[in-house]
């Protein structure tokens, strides 16, 4: 209960600060476009100071609610910000992705209440923000027009193996898009959820629309790494992947084997790199080809 009111209590004086900024913001004696990054800045540190009282990964809720209070107060600030602003569409953009990390974090479901307020801020904001050229919140709303974050029947059923009308499947990664499947499939690697996370990585990887975007292929292969006994994955590598253009395949090309590797490597995902070249000179080595071998 007394965390509740801390809660309470800290919100209304986040709400404030936020009110006080946008006071600032509209009274300005400054330009236009020297105002807008005067606001970006203080808006920042504000949210900095407010969300380093909380940890996420023991009680999220608090971070939630301060980033409703936030996206409400960009929204109310956006008549009056400059479209010549960089740091607004930087500010925007980092705001998002930090709520949908949060929201997809969350390993019990968002109390209906607090859920129904974020909900009806996010989608507010994002019309007035839109009306001011500025779409940042797109994927966000996209996420929270469903009862829950993980709530969407075709994403459930895909993740449970269950068959799913293609067509279903189709409309639903394109509502989705390549950003937030992707940002879902990072998510069920991080919680070792190694099955469903290969499951939505292939189905990724196969759809057209997504012409390769995000790497869901070798995101894919590096899941098979790890939940498939070798002899299964080395029948995966040579013959039951479809490459992005819907054709069947022999062989992945060790060329592409190494663009992954290298890509995994630049990402700093060491382990994924491993995995994935030791599967490949597995390949090599049974196979005796020694393409790519020594690269």
């Amino acid at each position: 209960m007394a965390e509740e009111e801390g809660s309470a209590t800290e919100a209304v004086a986040l709400r404030q600060k936020f009110q006080d900024l946008i006071s600032e913001l509209k009274r300005s004696s400054e330009s236009t476009l020297d105002a807008s990054n005067s606001f970006c800045q203080d808006f920042c540190q504000v949210l900095m100071q407010h969300g380093c009282q909380w940890r996420p990964d023991e009680d999220p809720l608090p971070l939630l609610e301060m980033y409703t209070v936030a996206i409400m107060c960009c929204a109310e600030a956006s008549p009056f910000l400059s479209p010549e602003c960089e740091h607004v569409t930087d500010v925007l953009d980092k705001l998002s992705w930090s709520c949908l990390n949060l929201l997809l974090s969350f390993s019990e479901k968002i109390p209906g209440a607090l859920w129904e307020e974020f909900q009806s801020s996010v989608k507010m904001a994002h019309d007035i923000l839109q009306a001011h050229g500025n779409a940042q919140l797109h994927t966000l709303l996209t996420l929270v027009e469903e009862n829950g974050v993980w709530s969407n029947a075709t994403l459930c059923s895909l993740l449970s193996s269950d068959t799913v009308n293609v067509e279903k499947v189709h409309e639903f990664l394109s509502r989705e898009g390549p950003e937030l499947l992707h940002m879902r499939i990072k998510h069920l690697i991080k919680q070792k959820r190694m099955d469903k996370a290969a499951i939505l990585a292939k189905i990724c990887a196969e759809f057209p629309e997504f012409g390769g975007k995000k790497n869901f292929k070798q995101i894919y292969l590096v899941c098979l790494c790890e939940i498939k006994p070798q002899q299964e994955l080395m029948q995966e590598m040579n013959g039951n992947l479809k490459c992005l253009e819907q054709h069947e395949i022999k062989e992945i090309d060790c060329k592409e084997a190494l663009d992954m590797i290298c890509n995994l490597e630049s990402e700093e995902d060491e382990k994924g790199a491993l995995s994935l070249c030791t599967a490949f000179f597995k390949r090599q080595l049974l196979s005796g080809d020694a393409y790519c071998a020594c690269d």
